[in-house]
């Protein structure tokens, strides 16, 4: 599904497989950091680097291990840049050349309601005004939408700037061309400044088999 969202020099990888799966095909370096970790853990890391690693084969480069950085942030190959992302039944990486574009950031999460503690905590007033999360609409959720959108905002900014963005510190706008459509794009106005870094970040989403995927693309300012 990913790749529905993103352009054609992003190399995309994804996978619905599930079961529990353990640390086979991970570099040593990797093993090493979910050793301690539950199965369902275990396997969702497996199989998220058996995703960038796919990623990696499209563009062309050998597989390489995927570690992680502050806050998680996983660690691509020298010259390029990427995002993860995994939840029950899905798991995905895309990876593209830092010579492409400036950065990416995806996520996917179940097409269902926020649990109600959760909503208020993720979203502005403003957008509380727009949404009203109902857990008998119909697909998509747009409150946990909302939320993939936010992911997404997040980790194409950390990357580039090491500061962390709070839920609240994003303002995100749907579009689509009809009511109809089950995908379209968004905007998050962000609420904070860093150098370099635009007021405006501008994401593609998509609602398909269960699930909502958000990506958001930084190019290179021209």
């Amino acid at each position: 599904m990913i790749e529905r969202l993103l352009p054609a020099y992003v190399a995309c990888a994804d996978t619905h497989e599930t079961g529990a799966g353990g640390a086979a095909g991970l570099y040593p370096e990797e093993a090493a950091l979910i050793e301690r970790s539950v199965d369902r853990r275990r396997h969702e890391f497996t199989a998220v680097r058996a995703c960038a690693r796919r990623a990696m084969s499209a563009l062309g480069l050998p597989p390489a291990p995927v570690l992680r950085g502050h806050r998680g942030m996983p660690l691509w190959p020298e010259g390029t840049v990427g995002s993860m992302t995994h939840c029950d039944g899905y798991r995905a990486a895309v990876l593209a050349r830092a010579s492409d574009i400036r950065g990416l950031g995806i996520d996917a999460e179940p097409d269902e309601t926020l649990p109600p503690d959760v909503w208020p905590a993720v979203s502005l007033p403003s957008e509380r005004r727009r949404i009203t999360p109902d857990a008998d609409a119909p697909s998509p959720h747009w409150d946990r939408l909302l939320f993939s959108a936010k992911e997404s905002v997040f980790k194409a900014w950390f990357p580039l700037t090491r500061i962390e963005l709070d839920f609240a510190e994003a303002d995100v706008r749907f579009h689509r061309d009809d009511d109809a459509a089950m995908e379209g794009t968004f905007t998050a106005e962000l609420l904070r400044t860093a150098p370099g870094m635009p007021r405006v970040f501008e994401g593609t989403w998509l609602a398909d088999k269960g699930f909502v995927v958000t990506a958001v693309t930084l190019p290179h300012v021209m």
